[in-house]
């Protein structure tokens, strides 16, 4: 099988100390519906910096998208450069390091850098509505969408210290997991659809410690519409 075959070549080439150069180890596409294929590029932002407003200011986006975002593509770049590595996905960086202590910076680089990329796309000025099909799921899985942003906002409120909140399917079934620092449900074989960032960085300049105060202010801008589209691939 072609994904299990990437997989074991890109885990192969981590060694101890650091990447190996593993000969022949040409990139392939990642082939399963949980894998993406994002390159080791920063994305544009999908709106202008002050778009989020007040919700999130432009001041901390900028901060939050030119600093801490950008810095986990260069950091990654130069861990895995002259390695098979650095022209595999971001998504195949994070499946052939996960759990790897030798890899870890690796990881934590590509997985932020993963991370990020969802939650920009997460969010919308004004928000958006979940298709008919991300819906019915909605409803059989959670009893309503109002029901499932509170859980996703408990979930992004009550989790402690830095880390995530995910809206996630698996096999079809849409379940709201959290992740610690660079976790991302990708290494558990789900399919992230909407992501919330409690890392301090993402809200500290604008609400201080209130984080509760930063999630109830994004949950409206969630992107129903985007999580729809992944929902369906």
């Amino acid at each position: 099988m072609e994904t299990t075959n990437r997989r074991d070549i890109l885990r192969a080439a981590v060694a101890v100390g650091g990447v190996a150069l593993a000969a022949g180890a040409a990139p392939a596409r990642a082939a399963t519906a949980t894998i993406g294929r994002s390159p080791q590029t920063q994305p544009p932002l999908p709106y202008a910096p002050d778009a989020l407003a007040p919700a999130i200011s432009a001041r901390t986006v900028d901060f939050h998208y030119n600093k801490h975002h950008k810095g986990y593509f260069t950091n990654l770049a130069k861990l895995v450069a002259g390695s098979p590595l650095a022209t595999a996905t971001l998504e195949e960086v994070v499946l052939a390091t996960a759990d790897k202590v030798d890899a870890r910076a690796i990881f934590n680089n590509a997985a932020q850098a993963l991370n990020h990329n969802l939650y920009w796309q997460s969010l919308t000025p004004g928000g958006s509505a979940p298709s008919d099909v991300l819906l019915a799921a909605i409803a059989r899985d959670f009893g309503s969408k109002t029901a499932l942003e509170a859980e996703l906002a408990k979930a992004a409120t009550s989790q402690f210290g830095s880390g995530w909140a995910w809206l996630a399917a698996k096999a079809g079934k849409l379940t709201v997991v959290t992740t610690s620092n660079a976790g991302t449900p990708v290494t558990s074989g789900h399919t992230p659809l909407l992501v919330i960032d409690v890392w301090e960085h993402a809200y500290y300049l604008d609400e201080q410690n209130r984080r509760g105060d930063y999630v109830g202010a994004v949950v409206p801008l969630l992107d129903w519409a985007g999580a729809s589209q992944r929902f369906m691939t």
